[in-house]
């Protein structure tokens, strides 16, 4: 009998992991990735990331649009939702927060 609840114990524990671990890669969730995917807004925490020096995450990348092309520097100017932010295109690192 205890090893029976010990077993329960473990595959519960073990079990819950995974809802509690962060997506790879700095991706969202499956759930707000497919409201993204519906074109709904990005949650609302994700501005809150947005410092220059750091990375613009792939995912929120995708979300935005290309409002200026890639200069001679390779540099680029990225719209999403109502932030423009100038990035260099081949890291996505936060050159400039525009507004």
């Amino acid at each position: 009998m205890k090893t029976t609840i010990v077993m329960l114990a473990i595959v519960l524990l073990f079990g819950t992991v995974g809802v509690f671990a962060k997506p790879p890669n700095g991706e969202l969730p499956r759930g707000l990735q497919k409201k993204v995917a519906e074109g709904q807004q990005l949650p609302p925490g994700w501005q809150k990331k947005l410092m220059v020096g750091h990375r613009l995450e792939p995912n929120i990348y995708a979300h935005g649009r290309v409002i200026v092309p890639v200069d001679d520097r390779g540099h680029i100017i990225v719209m999403v939702e109502d932030r423009r932010l100038r990035l260099i295109q081949a890291t996505l690192e936060i050159i400039e927060i525009l507004n």
